[in-house]
């Protein structure tokens, strides 16, 4: 039987084998003006890219309409967010990033972040989403992102990473309030979503980066203690309107999957194989059954560096190692770099939906 997108990423979060594996896309500009040059697409045509890949994916979110809360600072190349998360591009040898600067809540007392201006829930435009999921109802439809909901990653671009774990360690007051403000305007944003799309949204993508290539951030203990009731909220509330969560976690992260399981997450996304305890088979014998997989084709291994031939095996060596008994989603451990050959890249796809099939 051939599935639509919307049943075979379902039938995988279930821990079940799908018709064939199901795929997802994320990439960074360079690459991504590539692939859609590739398939004679417009460069403004992203729709057309992700049905040129066969990805199964779409997600749906809410337009922020109220006023600007924070300025740019032109003189020094700076952009600034309506968090007033800081901003600044850097060049590299294949294309460049917007990388955080300046950390402007680093030495912020507790009045200072309760004061910080943070968007509010009733500044965004919800009316469109109900209309946009029924558009694209025979696709896997997420509302979140791989930053939903994270505490070390952006308090640690307003407070800089350093004095965000400090807060955690001390339960600095300041840094707590920063999280829990955060988390509160982000849930009821969610929440509105939830509500707006009327059953219209499979699952919540929310995350948090909680390994180094080599070992834990934090511990077991400080994220019990700290974090993992912030994580929780958002489990609950997707819970409430009957829909899984998906949760992103870099580098080596696997020993929070015990805590993800008791938490009710289903599905763990990013998989980077070469960080400690993150191999593909550690994790399906480990964890299959009880979590599915998202992720695991490494942006910094064959894809990246490799020849088309050498893609085409690492790809189907993962396959065979995650497809068996269902449960898991292709896709890149994080965006697509700018250095990966978009021939490459094209195989990656063709890989997935060829040897993919069940």
């Amino acid at each position: 039987m051939v599935m639509t997108s919307k049943e075979r990423v379902m039938t995988a979060f279930s821990c079940q084998e799908p018709d064939r594996v199901p795929m997802n896309y994320a990439a960074n500009p360079g690459i991504d003006a590539r692939l859609k040059a590739h398939f004679g697409l417009d460069p403004k045509d992203s729709t057309g890219l992700l049905e040129a890949l066969g990805v199964d994916f779409r997600g749906v979110g809410a337009q922020y309409t109220g006023p600007r809360l924070h300025h740019d600072i032109p003189e020094r190349g700076i952009r600034v967010d309506n968090w007033g998360k800081h901003v600044r591009w850097v060049e590299h040898d294949t294309g460049g990033y917007w990388d955080y600067c300046e950390f402007p809540l680093r030495d912020a007392d507790e009045e200072t972040v309760r004061n910080w201006p943070m968007p509010s829930p009733d500044d965004y435009d919800y009316s469109r989403i109900r209309d946009r999921t029924r558009q694209m109802r025979q696709y896997a439809i997420y509302t979140g992102n791989a930053g939903l909901g994270d505490i070390i990653n952006t308090n640690g671009m307003l407070r800089g990473t350093d004095q965000t774990l400090v807060d955690l360690i001390t339960e600095d007051p300041a840094g707590m309030l920063l999280a829990e403000r955060r988390t509160a305007i982000s849930i009821e944003i969610t929440r509105r979503i939830l509500e707006a799309a009327e059953g219209g949204i499979d699952f919540l993508w929310m995350g948090e980066d909680l390994g180094t290539q080599i070992a834990p951030i934090i511990s077991p203990g400080l994220y019990r203690k700290t974090i993992r009731p912030l994580h929780q909220q958002f489990v609950d509330l997707a819970g409430s309107f009957g829909i899984p969560v998906m949760i992103h976690t870099c580098g080596s992260s696997s020993w929070a999957y015990e805590d993800f399981i008791a938490m009710g997450i289903q599905v763990v996304d990013t998989l980077q194989p070469e960080a400690a305890h993150m191999s593909p088979n550690y994790l399906k014998s480990t964890f299959g059954g009880r979590l599915a997989f998202h992720g695991c084709i490494s942006t910094a291994g064959p894809v990246a560096t490799g020849t088309v031939a050498e893609t085409i095996r690492y790809c189907r060596d993962i396959l065979d190692i995650m497809t068996p008994g269902g449960g898991y989603c292709f896709a890149p451990t994080h965006a697509l770099q700018d250095n990966s050959p978009t021939e490459n890249v094209v195989a990656m796809y063709e890989v997935a939906r060829e040897y993919g099939k069940r």
